[in-house]
């Protein structure tokens, strides 16, 4: 994207039961494990007093880390901020698919996601969250997943979606885009006094 997009504060949703197990979710869903919720809360301290929108994917598990990390908070879900859909890969194991059709898997880290059989290609994530960006009228911040993070970030700086893909499937930091540059926090980083709420709303990302 070319435009000066507002300052985007995202967030990929606590690990699930899934999420342990090696299990693809997509549209499906899982909870929380109780690492979910802690990464969740300690998260908390970042986004609260930010001058932002409070914005989730309707999914279960962003929801369930919508509501711990926004508390008494209210929140809106959109749609377009759901995980990219892995049609019949969902509620499969990566490794028994990876040793059952090694071919999908060839090339870069995301490249699969145009592969799975009966599932949204990669051309429709960014769609969706193009458009989804297009109308956000100031900052925001963003409960989603993975790969849809990965694309917002892809997006929201012009870095191709496989050098922002690993680190965006991180799920204990907060992810702030500003000015075209990405850059995690950390609770221990706010802890320390480096990146208080006042301190993310007004500087530059990058380094």
């Amino acid at each position: 994207m070319t435009v000066r997009l507002p300052d985007l504060y995202l967030i990929r949703h606590g690990q699930t039961a899934w999420n342990d197990q090696g299990r693809l979710q997509g549209r499906l869903d899982s909870p929380l494990t109780d690492l979910g919720h802690a990464q969740a809360a300690a998260l908390r301290s970042l986004v609260c007093g930010l001058p932002a929108q409070r914005l989730s994917s309707p999914m279960g598990r962003a929801v369930q880390t919508a509501r711990i990390l926004f508390g008494d908070n209210s929140f809106a879900t959109d749609v377009r901020l759901a995980e990219i859909d892995v049609g019949d890969f969902s509620g499969r194991l990566l490794a028994d698919l990876r040793a059952e059709m090694p071919q999908a898997f060839v090339g870069p880290p995301h490249a699969w996601y145009d592969r799975t059989p009966n599932g949204e290609r990669l051309a429709g994530l960014a769609g969706r969250l193009s458009e989804f960006l297009a109308e956000l009228p100031g900052p925001a911040i963003i409960v989603t997943h993975g790969m849809a993070l990965a694309m917002l970030c892809s997006l929201a700086t012009g870095q191709p979606l496989h050098r922002v893909h690993a680190v965006c499937q991180r799920q204990d930091v907060l992810h702030v885009v500003r000015w075209g540059s990405h850059r995690l926090v950390a609770p221990r980083d706010a802890g320390a006094g480096q990146d208080a709420p006042s301190a993310l709303e007004g500087r530059p990302a990058g380094g």
